[in-house]
């Protein structure tokens, strides 16, 4: 008989030749791999930092009301596109949740722009991407 997957932990059920109690851990606290998705959230990040550095600019300069709102609109509807984005690549297990919490942090699309670098040049938080190959049906 073979085993059964419960639940979205990844955890699967004991089989009849294992005692009570003895469960093996699958998928569960596997390292998300960068995809196509990833590219993406890489692209909208460096365009809402421009975005968000013309508001910065535009509000600091004194006599640039409507360029401070048209910005400040672009930058308020660019970031919760960008975090959505974000979060369905944590879902779909192509981006840290660290990447969101970066995200979300009061400097917005900072955090996302130095938390892709770290996961580019470091490797933080993610998965070598030959195993996600590996895994694919």
């Amino acid at each position: 008989m073979h085993r059964l997957q419960a639940g979205a932990l990844g955890i699967r059920r004991r089989t009849p030749d294992r005692p009570p109690g003895i469960v093996d851990r699958v998928d569960a606290v596997k390292k998300p791999v960068p995809g196509d998705l990833f590219v993406w959230v890489k692209r909208l990040s460096w365009i809402e930092l421009g975005i968000f550095s013309a508001l910065i600019l535009f509000w600091l300069v004194p006599g640039y009301e409507t360029e401070t709102m048209v910005f400040g609109w672009a930058h308020g509807l660019g970031f919760v596109g960008l975090c959505i984005v974000i979060w369905i690549a944590c879902v779909r297990r192509e981006a840290p949740y660290t990447l969101l919490a970066a995200t979300l942090t009061p400097v917005g699309p900072v955090g996302s722009v130095i938390g892709i670098e770290l996961i580019e040049r470091k490797g933080w938080g993610v998965g070598n991407r030959h195993e996600r190959i590996a895994d694919s049906p």
